[in-house]
């Protein structure tokens, strides 16, 4: 994935996000932040989007968002203003590779449904491993590759059309294991059809 591809891949899905693949997403994102919300402190959402998760978080969070597309931070805002979301501190148009943010500055650091739409992904977990406090949390919501079967061959067919479709189909786990900081402290395939892998990360302390 490129820049260009994505800007261009969420220009246009802006405007319906919310009624197509947001209401995919449904699950995995309900999933996430209730996990977000037994915790306390500060959150960063890498990639928030629409603000589709935003009303769900619990109030005694700290929220900041980031996204690289002012289209769908637009939307976002719209819903901060209209719904009176008062813990959200701040949403900031950010390329997620370059977080302006200092070391561990965030309890936890969640990215839904990202890590497959941008480039260099590795460096964007780096980024979310370095903006997360030690001893907090990393949580990944997101498709990945399935090595065999059906589903296997499907994804592999579109995944010539990445820029096109704004994601890599065949997006392999790997990707986002990279970081020694980072251990895997839980991990559930999610509805629909278990397309979607929920991961958190523990940061060590």
């Amino acid at each position: 994935m490129d820049l260009h591809a994505i800007t261009s891949s969420y220009k246009r899905w802006a405007p319906i996000y919310d009624r197509t693949f947001g209401q995919i997403t449904n699950a995995g994102r309900h999933k996430a932040v209730d996990a977000i919300n037994k915790s306390t402190g500060s959150v960063l959402e890498v990639g928030v989007g629409t603000g589709l998760s935003l009303a769900r978080y619990a109030p005694h969070l700290q929220v900041s968002g980031i996204d690289f597309s002012n289209e769908m931070l637009e939307k976002a805002r719209e819903k901060v203003k209209r719904d009176g979301l008062s813990h959200v501190a701040e949403l900031r148009q950010m390329d997620a590779r370059e977080l302006d943010f200092p070391d561990g500055h965030f309890d936890t650091v969640v990215a839904m449904y990202l890590v497959s739409v941008v480039p260099e992904p590795e460096r964007v977990m780096a980024e979310m491993a370095r903006v997360c406090k030690p001893g907090g949390q990393v949580i990944i919501v997101n498709h990945f590759a399935k090595e065999t079967g059906v589903l296997a061959r499907i994804e592999r067919a579109f995944a010539p059309f990445a820029n096109h479709l704004g994601w890599h189909s065949d997006f392999p786990r790997d990707k986002v294991l990279g970081q020694k900081a980072l251990n895997v402290h839980e991990e559930h395939r999610l509805a629909p059809l278990g397309l979607f892998t929920f991961l958190r990360l523990q940061k060590a302390a």
